[in-house]
């Protein structure tokens, strides 16, 4: 039943009507009106054969809209069935670097041939030469560049010629002859600017810029460090020869978080849903279970070499995991906090011993305090000492190690230019389960001489 308080089911609604029959123009209209992020939700809500429908029906700025909001796969499935023709007017009508993020995605012949269609093909085909997760692919080529003897009354007479359609002007760039970047002019300067003051005059001469081979999350720590809405891209000559904007930028943010939490819980795949494609599902998740299967045997081993003393003492076997699991939580805490570190620039390689001393240090403040607490339990529900003495110990030990392990294996991932989220949860697993079972029934072993358990 459709909620009518609830505009995008409304929305939805209204379209399913309308779809069945012949949408009028006041139905079409409305949709054009609808702010592209809730078209964009509406058209989730559609089934296949309605979105197919509804993409046919929308004139050429609408669906462009549409598209840019879409995710990658749901805009491919959106323009399978489109001539490329239409699918040139799109490409169109949309910004140069998000036509070039789909004419990407395409065949390449496929790409070819409604490149071959496009009138504004010379200003995607650049970016189709950059990896998507650099500088050059995020960049647009949708910019303003002034001369430096340009006035600020021919450079607003300019811009009302030009009649920019994306998000620059922000800021306006000063170049010369050869294109190389100069100066930085924000648009609030140049309206309050005389209008015969130049370019060269007002323009900021230390200008903040990305070459086009820069990964797209060192690009989004710059403009959040300096609070850029924009960044001109330059390439190895230092000439202009694009620009990111805030709103690429955001979108990079929300990937590369996603990636982090996907990968800290060993998920391979990004795009998973839980309403994913069985198969993706699996292949995305499997490979990373039969790691942890392995150091999960490898605990199990640990554990086997004690196993005439825990058949003598029963009760180790209930305790053990209560040290292996603590260690396990304190050692994630370390990690998330230095592959975010990490992910923010915040890890200079001086630091890194410093970082390391005050990690443990937290670790066998924690493993004496949480430890206690445990040892105090088991005395009282026991009335013996000695079981609770050993967890304390066992406990300490074990958080250490994690504070070690759980600092260490992610700067070291780093330093081999991997992804330090990709398998450190694996790897502290495995320290901690086998550190923690090795130590709790070591110490079990020495001790079970001398307490009468």
């Amino acid at each position: 039943m459709t909620d009518q308080n609830d505009p995008i089911d409304f929305a939805t609604d209204l379209i399913r009507r309308a779809l069945e029959g012949q949408p009028d123009e006041e139905t079409l209209a409305g949709l054009a009106e609808l702010h592209p992020a809730d078209l964009a939700e509406v058209f989730e809500q559609l089934d296949e054969d309605e979105q197919d429908q509804l993409i046919r029906l929308l004139d050429v700025p609408t669906t462009a809209d549409l598209l840019e909001e879409l995710d990658d796969d749901e805009t491919l499935e959106a323009i399978e069935d489109l001539t490329p023709g239409r699918l040139a007017d799109l490409l169109d009508e949309m910004e140069p670097d998000e036509a070039a993020d789909i004419l990407g995605d395409l065949p390449r012949a496929q790409a070819e041939v409604v490149l071959g269609q496009m009138e504004d093909a010379d200003e995607v085909r650049p970016l189709l030469g950059y990896p998507d997760e650099t500088a050059g692919g995020l960049m647009t080529t949708s910019f303003v560049a002034l001369r430096r003897q340009t006035t600020a009354e021919q450079a607003i007479q300019f811009i009302r010629e030009v009649s920019p359609t994306s998000d620059i002007p922000y800021y306006l760039y000063v170049v010369d002859r050869w294109q190389k970047l100069n100066g930085v002019i924000g648009f609030r300067e140049l309206v309050i600017a005389s209008p015969d003051t130049t370019m060269q005059e007002i323009m900021d001469p230390d200008v903040i810029t990305v070459a086009v081979g820069v990964d797209q999350e060192e690009v989004a720590r710059l403009m959040s460090r300096y609070s850029l809405a924009a960044i001109p891209v330059v390439d190895a000559n230092e000439r202009l020869v694009g620009v990111i904007t805030h709103d690429d930028i955001l979108e990079v943010i929300e990937e590369e978080a996603t990636e982090d939490i996907y990968r800290l819980a060993n998920v391979s795949d990004t795009e998973l849903e839980p309403d994913s494609p069985l198969g993706e599902q699996v292949r995305g998740r499997l490979p990373w279970l039969f790691l942890n299967m392995l150091t999960a045997l490898f605990a199990s081993w640990v554990v086997s070499n004690f196993e005439s003393l825990i058949g003598e003492i029963a009760i180790l076997a209930a305790f053990q995991s209560v040290v292996a699991g603590l260690g396990g939580n304190s050692g994630s805490q370390n990690i998330v906090m230095v592959v975010r570190a990490l992910a923010l620039g915040r890890m200079d390689n001086k630091k890194i011993w410093e970082v390391l001393g005050r990690q443990v240090l937290v670790g066998l403040i924690q493993g004496l305090m949480v430890g206690s607490v445990v040892a105090a339990v088991i005395t009282l529900l026991r009335g013996d000492y000695h079981l609770g003495l050993i967890l304390l110990l066992a406990m300490t030990a074990n958080m250490v190690v994690a504070a070690v392990v759980g600092t260490l294996v992610p700067l070291f991932l780093a330093k081999i230019g991997k992804d330090p989220a990709v398998a450190s949860t694996i790897l502290l697993t495995a320290a901690t389960d086998s550190f923690g079972f090795f130590i709790f029934l070591t110490l079990a072993s020495i001790f079970v001489r001398y307490f009468n358990f």
